[in-house]
């Protein structure tokens, strides 16, 4: 495996004195680590052997994606499919690899990160151009299912009274504040079209950023809040972002892509398993992700439990 998905907490030296949420493990055979944030972890139960009928179902490091991904695990048991579960295995750069090589069948993407891995260069901006797009951008034996109206974005995000001190409400304000700007996020967004370089190419602003390899969750959040950061990349979906009364800036030259959630499949997932998958989707709006992900972070329940109670709501289970 890459050392990419190992390096869970490179960087936090520049965030000196934040501690480690600690969470329950989750079943890995990848190698990958332990959740990264709290109350996240695997079904019960011993997982059948990969090969044969079996559909594999994956995850990113991410107790949000893990969520979903538990969702569609358990909605293809009870269509009667055999399910592995392969859970927090890394970032975008570790997992594609696995999907492409059919080690893994199944995992919740976001459509605008997902074109931007494969098409580097591409125009489109709105959610459907985007999904469309996705269609001739994906490589032979992958394919994306009907995109839910769910969203996670990637988000330049500020605390209120920073953004009262310098008069933000836009990305392109962050230039009013002292250069460079200070932001937390994983290190990958060193790489990413809406990164540093992006940033600085479409608003003027300077970014530096300081690694904290918690996929937004509560170590760059502290980060935010204590001032260590100036600016955090926290996903729109995670309920600290309302609890701790933050500020997303908008983003008025779409630098950031529409990010909805897509479930990204290899050719093993049949007609069928398609459609129990796609019932879930169907139901998945923003409101019910960010209830679902404060069950994860508030009360710290495990994925499993999120995923059941949700679906026998829905009446899908």
């Amino acid at each position: 495996m890459s050392a990419i998905s190992r390096r869970r907490l490179v960087g936090l030296a520049a965030v000196g004195g934040l501690g480690v949420l600690a969470g329950c493990s989750s079943s890995d055979p990848l190698g990958s680590a332990a959740p990264t944030a709290p109350g996240t972890a695997a079904a019960p139960g011993t997982a059948a052997p990969a090969g044969g009928g079996t559909i594999v179902v994956g995850s990113q490091q991410y107790y949000s994606n893990e969520i979903i991904a538990e969702l569609y695990a358990q909605a293809l048991e009870k269509a009667g499919h055999t399910v592995d579960r392969q859970y927090q295995i890394g970032q975008r750069e570790v997992y594609l690899a696995e999907l492409e090589s059919g080690k893994v069948d199944v995992i919740p993407e976001y459509t605008g990160n997902l074109l931007q891995y494969y098409d580097k260069e591409t125009q489109v901006s709105d959610s459907a151009s985007v999904s469309a797009a996705l269609g001739d951008a994906l490589p032979d034996g992958l394919r994306v299912l009907e995109a839910a109206e769910a969203s996670d974005q990637d988000s330049y995000t500020v605390t209120k009274a920073f953004a009262d001190e310098h008069g933000l409400t836009t990305i392109a304000d962050l230039a009013k504040a002292p250069q460079p700007v200070k932001l937390a996020a994983n290190s990958e967004f060193a790489s990413r079209p809406y990164g540093p370089d992006g940033a600085k190419e479409t608003y003027g602003v300077d970014i530096e950023l300081v690694p904290v390899e918690d996929s937004g969750g509560p170590l760059t959040v502290r980060a935010l809040t204590d001032g260590t950061v100036q600016v955090a990349d926290l996903y729109t979906a995670d309920p600290a972002i309302s609890k701790e009364g933050l500020v997303v800036l908008e983003d008025p030259e779409g630098l950031i892509l529409p990010q909805n959630v897509v479930p990204l499949v290899s050719d093993k997932v049949d007609a069928a398993a398609a459609a129990a998958i796609e019932a879930v989707n169907a139901k998945l709006t923003a409101s019910e992700l960010q209830q679902l992900n404060a069950r994860s972070v508030d009360e710290q329940a495990r994925s499993a439990d999120i995923a059941k109670d949700w679906l026998s709501q829905q009446g899908l289970a």
